[in-house]
């Protein structure tokens, strides 16, 4: 058979998609070469494209099933960490409770927060507020410029400034800068997990904290 002739037969069949079923003592008599050497019947070809088509879809929803669990289960804990820096009344309270909830519901080891700001009348919190001078804010110049979080292996100096004595134990990080016109200042995440934090995760979720903790910060410093 020609090519001409095939592509006939193509198109034909591909117009009358019911051939086979009013031709069905066709059937009996084709076959189709397996990569075995075998010959198999066109029923059975259909039934394996079908059934790979099937696993190839099922796969599909999968993939979709898992995004989805993945996503809800991020929702939920923005949730709780929305919840815990509304129901704070003071920014000590405010600050502890992000601890907590990072913790608990993002599985977290290290929390750090840095204002830069002198510290204001009537709050006496350790370790928060950071004059704009500091030399140890020239570490995080990229963040704060450019207001993007960054993830990864922190430098040592950079550990050291964030999270003190504990430096040495933080094996990975996120950086959350809040760059706002009425607040400045860093949300420092760390864990001991070296992969925890990695410079291919998504920033989303985090720049969504750096808005979530900035707004009610400006909130609970304005009284």
């Amino acid at each position: 058979m020609s090519e001409v002739e095939a592509n006939d037969v193509e198109s034909f069949l591909q117009d009358n998609p019911d051939f086979f079923s009013e031709h069905l003592e066709l059937l009996e008599k084709i076959s189709i070469p397996h990569p075995s050497g075998n010959a198999i019947s066109l029923v059975s070809k259909q039934l394996e494209l079908f059934r790979n088509r099937h696993h190839e879809m099922e796969n599909e929803l999968n993939v979709l099933i898992d995004i989805a669990r993945n996503n809800d289960d991020s929702a939920n804990k923005m949730h709780e960490l929305t919840l815990a820096v509304l129901e704070a009344d003071t920014l000590g309270v405010a600050i502890a409770n992000l601890d907590k909830v990072l913790k608990e519901c993002f599985l977290t080891d290290f929390f750090a927060v840095k204002i830069i700001s002198e510290e204001p009348e009537g709050i006496a919190i350790p370790n928060v507020f950071v004059d704009a001078e500091n030399e140890g804010l020239t570490h995080f110049a990229k963040e704060l410029s450019s207001n993007h979080s960054s993830c990864g292996r922190p430098t040592l100096a950079q550990a050291e400034f964030l999270f003190g004595s504990q430096a040495l134990e933080v094996q990975s990080c996120a950086i959350i800068p809040m760059a706002f016109l009425e607040i400045e200042g860093i949300i420092a995440i760390g864990s001991r997990n070296k992969d925890r934090f990695s410079r291919e995760m998504g920033r989303l979720f985090l720049t969504k904290i750096s808005e979530i903790v900035g707004t009610r910060f400006i909130s609970l410093l304005k009284g």
